[in-house]
């Protein structure tokens, strides 16, 4: 089973988050800031990341360049999901390391499309 983590200060958003990977069958973990998501990293690295920009704590771009950093933290496929939707903001988090990126607010079609183009899911035509 692939594996997920969602890191959004909403506890609403991780929720929503939540249900729509676990019907693309993700086991899912969350965390409320990027210093709790290092740390479940540490713990065991997620097939993929859904993560938020602006956090407190540690916010998203400090997160990515921690994690990128980190021993098998090329890895997971990360997923940026943010209200910031500037080319300036995309092309920063994509330049360190970001693999999409969705804003807010978002549903399932546009989280199954970037979860294909990340090559994590397949979806079937209906």
């Amino acid at each position: 089973m692939k594996t997920a983590l969602v890191v959004d200060d909403s506890r609403v958003v991780r929720m929503v988050a939540r249900r729509l990977l676990e019907r693309q069958t993700f086991a899912v973990r969350e965390a409320q800031n990027g210093q709790e998501a290092l740390a479940a990293c540490y713990d065991g690295m997620p097939d993929m990341i859904l993560l938020d920009w602006n956090m407190p704590v540690m916010n998203g771009l400090e997160f990515l360049k921690s994690l990128r950093a980190t021993p098998g933290g090329s890895e997971p496929k990360v997923i940026f999901c943010t209200t910031m939707n500037d080319l300036d903001h995309i092309s920063q988090a994509l330049s360190l390391g970001a693999d999409e990126y969705i804003m807010k607010p978002f549903d399932a079609d546009i989280l199954n499309e970037k979860l294909e183009a990340v090559g994590l899911i397949e979806v079937t035509p209906q």
